[in-house]
């Protein structure tokens, strides 16, 4: 009997009503996290701890002097050593975490959100109006990005003074510029889209149209960079603190070991490596983590 084609069983197989309900789609397989990943996130999650709560990690009093244990390598009894008061370098490390995220996380906080502003301001807005702001804004931004972003920090302490709360505005307003034009790019490029012009058609009030379509979008990639970021503000104030313009000595700072173990580093190493590690450590990990955070968005999209 020839099977004539577009008839049931033209193909040699049963129909698919009679062959039964087809396979479920496999679902995506989620990429499994990279060693890196996890190693950061690890150090991440230490960094946590020791900011949160230090006693948990190191329970001894980071500011108390022992003239006996002065210049001790590291041993069981201290790990990463002590300095020249017999403070010990780890107990001064854990607790000085508190401290070094907390300028990184304010001044990453300040910095974007003056970039923000600076950004939308810039981008935003239609008219001639708009259009000065936009150059005055602009050429605002381009001069201070011009400047290397720890010179116009140096630059800001020189008015402001030292310490632990002028060293985090100054890191602040020196990454402010940075942020500013990302968010610009971002904002004229979101207001020119197709949902945005819909929505204008649809007479969307602008306030609407800023807060529900053009914010959300264009921010998006900046709190991303703000990972980033978090790891380079803490080098940009650990770097403050090492020339003496951060925390003042004996704060356990990281930047403030440094300073105070480079007199000794030929007789006591681990006063400045072991600092200078979890500085290292705590950028190396924010970075790692803010790229997988970019793949991550870049994917989704």
């Amino acid at each position: 009997m020839t099977v004539l084609p577009g008839l049931p069983g033209a193909s040699g197989r049963p129909p698919a009503a009679d062959r039964g309900p087809a396979p479920a789609a496999r679902p995506a397989r989620h990429r499994r996290p990279s060693p890196a990943l996890l190693a950061a996130g690890a150090v991440l999650a230490l960094l946590a701890v020791a900011a949160v709560a230090p006693g948990l990690l190191a329970p001894a009093d980071p500011l108390a002097v022992s003239p006996a244990d002065a210049f001790s390598a590291p041993s069981p009894a201290h790990p990463f050593g002590t300095d020249e008061s017999g403070r010990g370098i780890w107990t001064r490390v854990v607790h000085g975490a508190g401290a070094s995220l907390l300028i990184g996380v304010l001044a990453t906080l300040l910095g974007t959100g003056l970039g923000v502003l600076l950004g939308v301001v810039s981008g935003l807005g239609r008219g001639a109006l708009a259009r000065a702001t936009d150059a005055v804004t602009g050429r605002l931004v381009e001069v201070l990005f011009a400047l290397p972003g720890l010179l116009l920090a140096l630059v800001v302490i020189a008015f402001t003074g030292p310490g632990a709360l002028p060293a985090t505005l100054a890191v602040g307003l020196a990454t402010a510029p940075g942020y500013a034009r990302i968010v610009r790019t971002q904002v004229a490029t979101v207001r020119r889209s197709a949902l945005v012009e819909q929505a204008v058609v649809l007479g969307r009030s602008p306030t609407t149209v800023l807060l529900r379509h053009v914010l959300p979008n264009a921010l998006a990639p900046v709190a991303v960079l703000a990972t980033l970021g978090v790891g380079q503000a803490v080098v940009w104030a650990s770097s403050l603190s090492y020339l003496g313009l951060g925390s003042p000595p004996p704060a356990p700072e990281w930047g403030a070991m440094l300073s105070a173990g480079r007199t000794y580093l030929g007789v006591a190493w681990w006063m400045t490596v072991f600092p200078g590690l979890a500085v290292v450590a705590t950028a190396a990990a924010s970075t790692v983590a803010g790229r997988a955070l970019t793949r991550r968005r870049t994917e989704v999209r």
